[in-house]
């Protein structure tokens, strides 16, 4: 940068801004805390080296993945980005799961107002359905539903997951 206002790391380390400075054109003087908080978890020397082995081109998203992941790591300092990651992917899982349960609850109501019309597994593309007998359905993802002659008679049986952080997601 090298003019006037020094970028938010020369800034934060109090030295003088050069104009090849590594960090002046991803860590703007507007925006002290983005590179505070780099700073803090990875260190000004470890980023200066990373950067310097990036191409140019690649700097850029370098540094928005080091935000990313020091944000994180401030958050959650054990498993920082992947503690995220894990816990979306429990939320899809959960997701997923209660929607195939809906998807059964439609198909028994159906069965339950005509039996006589059973839907076959080809229109269940994204949660197929196998037959296991006449009476029971096997969901891909484990869930029994056992459909009864009688209406009201429906029952379903699902499997009580946890999520990463121990929380029940279905009971």
């Amino acid at each position: 940068m090298g003019g006037a206002t020094p970028c938010a790391s020369c800034k934060l380390l109090r030295r003088r801004c050069a104009k090849d400075c590594i960090f002046a054109p991803y860590f703007p003087p507007d925006d002290p805390h983005r590179f505070a908080i780099v700073h803090k978890v990875f260190g000004a020397s470890n980023i200066s080296k990373m950067l310097q082995e990036i191409p140019i081109h690649q700097r850029a998203d370098a540094v928005s993945s080091l935000v990313y992941e020091a944000n994180a790591r401030v958050r959650d300092p054990v498993y920082g980005c992947v503690g995220a990651i894990s816990y979306l992917q429990n939320q899809v899982a959960q997701l997923q799961m209660q929607l195939a349960v809906a998807q059964a609850e439609i198909l028994c109501i159906q069965i339950q107002q005509d039996p006589a019309v059973l839907p076959s597994p080809s229109q269940f593309v994204d949660e197929p359905l196998v037959a296991v007998d006449d009476k029971s359905f096997l969901l891909h993802n484990h869930q029994y539903f056992n459909f009864q002659p009688n209406p009201g008679n429906v029952t379903h049986e699902s499997l009580k997951r946890e999520s990463f952080f121990g929380h029940d997601m279905v009971s």
